[in-house]
């Protein structure tokens, strides 16, 4: 399919792959307009149609957009973004990757919606996702699988895997992920982005359709760690529309990007480095000595019952999602199954028809784990580890400023490699899952590549230090280029 756009001159490669804060810079310097950036930005996406990244494309809305488009409007004016299909955008089909939701179309704005509008982004579409989140690879999406652009017979991570192969293969300046489980740091290490999920609260959850409730959180997906935090100061803040926001002031995220690294002290865990890949142990000892070259120190640290986390999670989210999933019941909206006999079949039917194996299977778990005589075996007790688990983090916080940890086990593995052995897919997510647990932020920033694929490192901090992680891997990414790797250049 041709469109108007395609005609246009297009704007050089090297352009669609510079960071949000340079196109920032540039479109306030007159380098170009947000116009032409838009089109460059659509011809990219519909010549990438093969990664299947994109659910929706908002082509029209968002040429109109930059047409009208004041640079100096907003943080975000003039930079065309995407958001993960799980956000609610007025006039918009929003589908959280299920058929259940393929004819919604939300009547309003998320509250992230809302305040990367009011920001100025240009919106080019909804990217693809796990089915409802629910999954490590993007490979439950009823929309099909997302292909890694880095090499295309692998999984691009998950849920947020449509965000993170946009930004990677340069189809949008940033996107916004959801990260429950890992599902926004998972993806940004087998792509080779940069992605942060904020202190539970820090972003509203008002709008974005839930998983596990107790557990998601909305954050920035982009190139660099500065990139990051310019979607963070316009997503971050209270939010009175959502009971779990918090009320802690949010930090100079920008502002704070130049605190040096000189006497920062990081916990490096064994639980978290014993049986770990070869290479990914490898970038981790260089992304550390790299710290220590600029002045930080580096500390061992105990995290007991980081090993419970998968079987905890395992339990609490299931539940937190069976109860979400409820909703869904072929009245009010979504999927409704043909000539339903009476009310029993309408909801059988509708779910049956509805729903993915993954998100049936999810649903089932939580159902059982809540259900009279298996509360107590199994729910009370995975919040009881769920609460150790947070206190061995606390107890950390006492002496580091921050945990620099792999992200996942090994480099992305193949479309269709574990979708068949649900224990090896949910163990992806191995090193990521404790942060959910507890609540805190963590961002996943590249590390450079192994045989052409990248490697991710995770820095976690204590509540509320989204501003020393932001400083911690701008200093580490200018001194080093893993962030400026793309797909299909020379390593």
């Amino acid at each position: 399919m041709s469109h108007e756009w395609s005609s246009n001159t297009m704007l050089h490669k090297t352009l669609l792959h510079k960071t949000l804060s340079e196109q920032k810079r540039d479109l306030i310097a007159g380098e170009y307009s947000p116009l032409e950036l838009t089109e460059a930005y659509l011809a990219a996406i519909e010549a990438n149609a093969h990664l299947n990244s994109y659910i929706t494309v908002l082509a029209d809305t968002a040429l109109d957009a930059a047409k009208s488009c004041d640079v100096n409007a907003g943080k975000l004016a003039g930079l065309p973004i995407a958001h993960k299909d799980i956000f609610c955008q007025s006039g918009t089909r929003t589908s959280a990757g299920s058929k259940m939701l393929d004819n919604f179309v939300a009547p309003y704005d998320a509250t992230v919606v809302e305040r990367i509008n009011a920001a100025g982004a240009i919106v080019l579409g909804k990217t693809n996702m796990d089915e409802f989140a629910m999954g490590s690879s993007n490979e439950s999406s009823y929309y099909g699988s997302v292909k890694n652009p880095w090499d295309e017979a692998r999984v691009p991570g998950g849920s947020s895997g449509g965000s993170a192969a946009a930004v990677a293969a340069g189809l949008c300046s940033a996107a916004t992920g959801t990260d429950t489980g890992g599902s926004i740091r998972q993806p940004a290490a087998f792509c080779g982005i940069t992605g942060m999920k904020p202190t539970y609260g820090r972003v509203s959850r008002w709008g974005m359709i839930a998983y596990g409730s107790s557990l998601d959180q909305a954050g920035p997906m982009a190139r660099s760690a500065e990139d990051c935090a310019l979607m963070l100061e316009v997503m971050a803040g209270h939010d009175a529309k959502d009971s779990t926001s918090s009320t802690t002031a949010t930090e100079d995220y920008a502002g704070a990007l130049n605190t040096p690294l000189e006497g920062l002290r990081f916990g490096r865990c064994e639980t978290f480095e014993e049986n770990l890949a070869a290479p990914i142990r490898e970038k981790l000892d260089l992304v550390a000595a790299e710290l220590e070259a600029q002045g930080a120190v580096a500390v061992e640290v105990s995290l007991p019952h980081a090993h419970l986390a998968i079987p905890s999670y395992y339990i609490i989210a299931p539940a937190e999602c069976s109860a979400n999933l409820s909703r869904f019941d072929g009245v009010r909206f979504g999927h409704r199954c043909s000539n339903p006999e009476n009310i029993e079949d309408l909801y059988k039917r509708s779910r049956t028809e509805g729903f993915g194996q993954e998100v049936k299977n999810r649903i089932m778990v939580g159902a059982f784990a809540l259900s009279a005589g298996y509360y107590d075996a199994y729910y009370r007790k995975a919040q009881q580890i769920r609460r150790l688990i947070k206190n061995d983090f606390l107890n950390t916080f006492a002496a580091v400023d921050l945990i620099l940890a792999p992200t996942t086990p090994n480099v992305a593995f193949r479309l269709g490699e574990k979708t068949d052995d649900a224990q090896a897919m949910y163990q992806e997510d191995i090193f990521t899952i404790p942060v959910n647990l507890a609540g805190l932020p963590a961002l996943s920033l590249p590390a450079g590549l192994h045989d052409g694929l990248p490697v991710g490192v995770q820095l976690i901090g204590n509540y509320f230090s989204e501003a020393r992680l932001l400083s911690a891997a701008h200093q580490l990414q200018l001194t080093t280029d893993w962030h400026r790797h793309t797909p299909g250049a020379s390593s």
